[in-house]
């Protein structure tokens, strides 16, 4: 390498320090058994030469000839395509068997791949600038929220500016010295014209240097690895990705750009590194309330992942006010809860909670008082009150605002990030598909010889795959039928027991115990559910990582939502919907059907939202947090098992190497976590208003947890460039849509409202809920049970039953139809659907007014855009012009023989 090269990128390179260790050999760097210095571990983000920086790593151990000739050949083309190699002999490394080979890219091959990947990179002021006709664009207001409170309060949820300046935040606008308003100066490299972007270094030889990220670096080298084939056949092949999933390599992964430390970062440590700056003001839970750096993750580990957390972080700060407003409505359930006139006439000893009531069993039931649902009663004003109907439909408005602001967030941040035009290019063939498909053929675009699955057996494979998703889905169905079951018989037993507390307490008894079975029962399935999706999808042998994630991800929800949500939905809907009446109920296995308690189902998907929904939330902060460093210790353990005890990872290739592995998919369970949770926040909210709430605490430990795994305990993951957040976009707006529908049927069918709305316009003459349960419940004959039903204990008290209630809308027993739907049912029933028609339509056309209000791409932003078009055709222009002139100066020279003059490079 010439040595002005590598003195160039000395100085643009890395964002450390380059520690001159010239000349050293392998065994000059310390044992393992002796820990290394600062300084000496930051050295190991070098070649040998301390100079040239490692920008990928490749493992591997000693294996048969056959992998050993893959690798050999590899590595030789490695080489061919300009990578520089160096190896670390097993002897050095923790466990005695591990090679460990370091990859660098010299800058003229960054500059090459860069403009093959479409890299942006700033162009200088004098080929972009900036009129002044009076056109200048007003840089975008900063929003409400942001400008209601004074600077000294918001720098209190501020990181250190001193530390990460806004400069880094905003994109590398360090880099843009010549953007104006706001303006991205930085268009796609071109290698021919290298010297009208932007340079670093103050050294003549430096003039022409580009900095380029540790993320880029690695993502060009990745490229190439993926590219370079393993063997001499003219087949194409899939590079390290084919040579890590058999064998040949055990791991491939970038660098960590040094140790992360401990606790805040202090000027006595010296000068930081990207890692230990996340870390100090971003991954530590003291950091909770702090703004996240966005400019900053990205830059560490590429757009993909910062997108993530700009979305998760929008997401949280979006659901403050839907958690105030949730919490509103719980107080003032409890406010009113004394007032409440259906629950004081249940828990009147001398009015309606005097009423018999008729059994919940049959045969060995007894008759109870209305009087006995009191605290129940109670209970339930608590989320089935006024405030519930106000709160659901400022969710379902919620949900759409939420989407809606997103796209206008997420287009600011493909403006701001270059991601606005991304070209995706030539998708890359997965190693499972190559090593699978045996047929071949050549590709008329890339000229090479490709793997191809024949149509008919993709067809097959295709209903082979479906075939199994519905068949799996009929077994997810059972399990939600074997948890009805168990309701069924656990409320008869508890119900029938002889001991008051069970007896009491047997519906709410049976509503935890279910919930906690469910909650059990989801755990295990989740793991079986990804294994299986991962075997369906490899069976239909998708060709690229982007089809491989569509269908997985598409399988993998749909097995969730039935999963998390299917017994919600029986309870919400289903549960008591045919149950009958008393002396004709509907049976399961001779058990009659559950009922719901006085006022609906909704106090029991309250209790099932609140377990589920929190009781996951806990199991996977606690999984997250204990299985990355539990598997860590066990890899260390493992690789020192049969050597000294006292062998330690010293160097940084090792030491990443001990790390959990960030695979492709690990943002995937990221966003399935997030994305279930915000179908319990919006789809069943009626019923919990607190979910807003408890989402709200779960997603500021959230953050910090995804923070301080990926800054601590996983190796550093692949930089990869992303417009959006893929398919979950449209699941989340499908689950909006489906919120809508979901809260218009609860309000209508599961709670209480529409019941007393009409008894209050139809029936009271006063125009209040007095007289509201009398009028809710339906008389039965107890003479009228058959010997199968008929109660073991006749009498209630001293007094014997002749008469008792249950709740429906059904003639009496005199009457010349008994026992069949009244009126008054079908009046209600109408007022029901009514509702849900009108819910549902006024909510609709509210969220359509609003997504039209609200444009998907900011007003400032399409500004931008179109004035960095203009730019573009304005630099083509002028570079066109600037080369002409230089082609007919040269000729001119040429000709007169006056070749002394200096042409400037354009």
């Amino acid at each position: 390498m010439p040595a002005g090269e590598t003195q160039c990128e000395c100085n643009a390179g890395a964002d450390v320090q380059a520690f001159q260790l010239q000349d050293l050999e392998p065994s000059s760097f310390p044992s393992p058994s002796t820990p290394l210095r600062r300084d000496e571990e930051m050295a190991t983000l070098f070649f040998r030469d301390g100079i040239r920086k490692i920008d990928f790593v490749l493992a591997y151990e000693d294996s048969d000839f056959r992998r050993n000739e893959y690798r050999d050949m590899f590595q030789k083309n490695l080489r061919k395509a300009g990578l520089e190699l160096e190896i670390e002999d097993k002897s050095l490394s923790q466990d005695g068997k591990t090679y460990f080979l370091k990859i660098h890219a010299p800058y003229s091959i960054l500059r090459k791949h860069a403009e093959v990947l479409n890299i942006k990179r700033p162009i200088k002021h004098r080929y972009a600038e900036e009129t002044t006709s009076g056109e200048e664009i007003k840089p975008e207001k900063e929003n409400f929220f942001v400008r209601f409170f004074p600077s000294s309060f918001r720098d209190l949820f501020s990181y250190d500016r001193a530390l990460i300046p806004d400069d880094i935040d905003k994109s590398d606008q360090n880099f843009r010295v010549n953007s104006v308003n706001g303006i991205a100066r930085s268009c796609h490299f071109e290698e021919k014209r290298h010297s009208r972007f932007w340079t670093l270094g103050s050294r003549s030889s430096c003039r022409d240097v580009i900095k380029y990220t540790d993320a880029q670096r690695s993502r060009i080298v990745w490229e190439i690895l993926i590219r370079t084939p393993h063997h001499g056949d003219g087949r194409a092949s899939t590079g390290v990705l084919y040579l890590v999933s058999n064998g040949t390599y055990t791991a491939a992964y970038p660098l960590h750009d040094g140790p992360y430390g401990k606790g805040a970062y202090t000027k006595e440590e010296g000068e930081p590194n990207l890692r230990r700056l996340l870390y100090s003001e971003w991954a530590r839970f003291g950091c909770w309330y702090k703004r996240q750096p966005l400019g900053l993750i990205r830059r560490y580990f590429g757009e993909k992942t910062a997108l993530y957390f700009a979305w998760l972080g929008f997401y949280t700060t979006m659901l403050i006010p839907a958690a105030f407003l949730g919490l509103f409505t719980m107080i003032y359930g409890i406010s009113t809860m004394r007032s409440n006139i259906p629950s004081k006439e249940i828990c009147d000893p001398d009015g309606p909670g005097s009423f018999p009531m008729c059994p919940q069993c049959d045969k060995r039931c007894d008759y109870w008082t209305l009087k006995d649902g009191c605290l129940f009663s109670q209970i339930v004003h608590l989320f089935d009150n006024a405030a519930t109907v106000g709160f659901a439909v400022f969710m379902s408005l919620w949900a759409t605002m939420f989407m809606e602001f997103w796209k206008r967030k997420q287009a600011t941040l493909a403006w701001e990030w270059n991601l606005a035009d991304l070209d995706y290019g030539m998708e890359q063939i997965r190693p499972e598909y190559e090593s699978t498909v045996k047929n071949y053929r050549l590709n008329p675009v890339t000229m090479a010889i490709e793997p191809f699955l024949p149509f008919w057996s993709k067809v097959y494979r295709i209903a082979a795959a479906n075939s199994a998703v519905l068949f799996v889905l009929s077994l997810l169905l059972a399990t939600v039928f074997g948890l009805i079951v168990y309701r069924i018989i656990l409320v008869t037993v508890l119900t029938a027991s002889d001991h008051h507390i069970w007896k009491t307490y047997a519906k709410i008894t049976t509503s935890i115990t279910a919930s906690l079975v469910n909650l059990v029962v989801i755990v295990i399935m989740d793991k079986v559910y990804r294994e299986l999706t991962a075997k369906l999808t490899n069976l239909e042998q998708p060709r690229t990582q982007r089809e491989y994630e569509d269908s997985f991800t598409f399988k993998m929800f749909l097995f969730e939502f039935i999963n998390m949500y299917s017994s919600l939905i029986y309870i919400a809907f289903f549960k008591g919907r045919f149950f009958g009446h008393p002396g004709q109920a509907f049976t399961l296995f001779g058990f009659r059907q559950d009922q719901c308690e006085l006022g609906g189902c909704l106090f029991e998907v309250c209790v099932q939202l609140a377990i589920i929904m929190v009781g996951k939330q806990i199991l996977n902060n606690i999984s997250e947090l204990s299985w990355a460093e539990i598997m860590n210790w066990w890899k260390r353990w493992w690789r020192t098992r049969d050597g000294p005890k006292d062998r330690v990872a010293t160097t940084r290739w090792e030491i990443d190497y001990n790390l959990l592995e960030c695979d492709r998919m690990a943002l995937f369970d990221e966003y399935l976590e997030m994305v279930i949770q915000f179908g319990f926040v919006t789809l069943f909210v009626a019923a919990f208003p607190l979910a807003p709430l408890f989402a709200l605490l779960n997603n500021i430990v959230e953050i910090r947890l995804d923070a301080y795994k990926y800054v601590t305990q996983l190796r550093r993951p692949l930089s990869a460039r992303v417009p959006n957040i893929g398919a979950w976009q449209a699941i989340l707006k499908g689950l909006s849509v489906f919120a809508v529908i979901s809260n218009a049927f609860m309000i209508a069918y599961t709670s209480d409202f529409i019941p007393r709305l009409v008894y209050i316009f139809v029936t009271s003459k006063n125009r209040t809920l007095d007289g509201y349960i009398d009028n809710s419940l339906s008389l039965f004959n107890t003479s009228d049970f058959s010997d199968e039903v008929r109660p073991e204990e006749p009498m209630l008290g001293n007094l014997t039953v002749t008469f008792c209630r249950y709740q429906d809308y059904r003639n009496p027993p005199n009457h010349t139809d008994p026992y069949q739907l009244n009126m008054k049912y079908w009046h209600i029933f109408a007022a029901r659907l009514s509702f849900v028609v009108v819910f549902e339509h006024l909510v609709f056309f509210i969220t359509s007014i609003l997504a039209y209000m609200i444009p998907d791409i900011p007003k400032s932003v399409q500004q931008k855009i179109m004035r960095k078009r203009h730019l573009a055709r304005e630099a083509l222009y002028k570079t066109e012009a600037e080369e002409a002139r230089t082609v007919l100066e040269t000729t001119e020279e040429s000709l007169t023989g006056e070749g002394d003059s200096t042409i400037l490079p354009c």
